[in-house]
């Protein structure tokens, strides 16, 4: 008559978890960034049991990492407290970038060709190169602008002498627009017209990309038949966000002729060609390629290595655009805000100007015999594939 009160193996003691109330639990959480918990967001495509054991799937709208590894943190810290401290738990997650037309995949009216300048690593002059080819492309006859995507190391209000300039607002269409600054026939929007130079620009992923979206789609830019985009160094969340939000025409990779600068080059001409990505590489243009004393003009020094870049686009199978000279006045024009492309007669002047011929040969080349670029969308994490809108 006392048979219930025997011991009972442990493993008999084991319950199966309940569906129903692991999704109670689950409605507690949200995901960084929306204001509907797990459950009601659509989030929590669905939740199997198997005893202690629950499978999670979860469907995540953004590829940053952070916030997928926070989302199945708070899964499993909710599940074992308020569920069973005993649950083993499984989460198998999944991107799906959802469409958003208002800031996404958007051409912008009067853009005829947008070119992305990148680097693999920082202090190679991408910047530099930058404003040089946009004031060879304005001396050329043609109207550009520069879109300084660099967030956390903007440098074209020094490189264009506009430091102290904000843009204005505009009524266009009855939208109130932001008016581009001008300087030297080329039209530039910076994240450092909003902040003070001594400010750090401190950011996560989705403010900084938030600030681009501003830049790019709430400006009046009117016609251009080049935008430069000057990107940050590496390959990351900005370059992913420029990718999903515009056409990108083409990328042009600056890098220094030294080991270290090309591996991390290779890395961006990677980035650019994978499948997820997919945007044209126009070309390798090496900065800083040698040395040129004044008193000795014939002989040429190649301190960081000799014809690094060059072998690399040999290697890549893609253009070499040129090399540009260590010469002093390059980086004196830089810091004084007037691009050393603007001296005439210099040495300088003479050789953005082959390097911009050969850009814009290869944007000709590029529109003659590839079909036109679409903004990417990101369906799974980084390195995984991705559709065309």
């Amino acid at each position: 008559m006392f048979w219930h009160k025997m011991p009972i193996e442990k493993s008999k003691l084991k319950m199966k978890l309940d569906r129903k109330e692991i999704l109670k639990a689950l409605e507690t959480i949200t995901i960084a960034g929306e204001g509907k918990n797990m459950v009601e967001s659509g989030a929590i495509a669905n939740v199997i049991t198997f005893g202690e054991e629950v499978i999670v799937d979860l469907v995540l709208h953004t590829p940053a990492m952070h916030i997928k590894k926070r989302a199945e943190e708070d899964i499993k810290k909710t599940i074992l407290e308020l569920v069973s401290p005993d649950a083993k738990i499984k989460i198998n997650s999944k991107v799906e970038v959802a469409d958003k037309p208002e800031i996404k995949g958007k051409s912008i009216p009067g853009i005829k060709n947008i070119i992305g300048v990148a680097s693999g690593k920082g202090g190679v002059g991408k910047s530099t190169v930058t404003a040089n080819l946009a004031v060879s492309l304005a001396k050329m006859g043609f109207s550009v602008g520069i879109l300084d995507a660099d967030i956390y190391g903007p440098s074209m209000p020094i490189m264009f002498d506009v430091e102290s300039e904000k843009p204005i607002s505009v009524t266009v269409d009855g939208k109130s627009k932001m008016k581009p600054v001008e300087s030297y026939e080329v039209k530039i929007l910076s994240i450092g017209f909003f902040t003070s130079p001594s400010q750090a620009v401190i950011w996560r992923g989705p403010m900084a990309s938030k600030a681009l979206n501003q830049m790019i789609f709430d400006a009046d830019w009117g016609e251009l038949d080049f935008m430069l985009i000057d990107l940050p160094p590496g390959t990351g969340d900005i370059h992913l966000s420029i990718v999903q939000s515009l056409p990108i025409t083409g990328v042009v990779i600056v890098s220094t002729p030294q080991a270290v600068a090309l591996a991390d080059a290779k890395k961006g001409v990677s980035m650019f060609m994978s499948e997820a990505i997919n945007v044209p590489v126009l070309g390798i243009i090496e900065n800083m390629a040698y040395f040129t004393p004044e008193e000795l003009p014939e002989n040429k020094y190649y301190i960081f290595g000799k014809e690094g870049a060059r072998n690399l686009a040999e290697d890549l199978g893609v253009s070499f655009l040129g090399e540009v000279p260590i010469v002093q006045s390059i980086r004196e024009a830089g810091d004084y805000g007037r691009p050393a492309a603007m001296q005439t007669g210099s040495i300088i002047e003479t050789v953005f100007e082959g390097i911009t011929r050969n850009v814009v040969q290869e944007v000709v080349s590029r529109n003659e015999n590839l079909p036109a670029t679409e903004a990417v969308k990101i369906t799974t994490m980084a390195g995984c594939s991705a559709v065309k809108k």
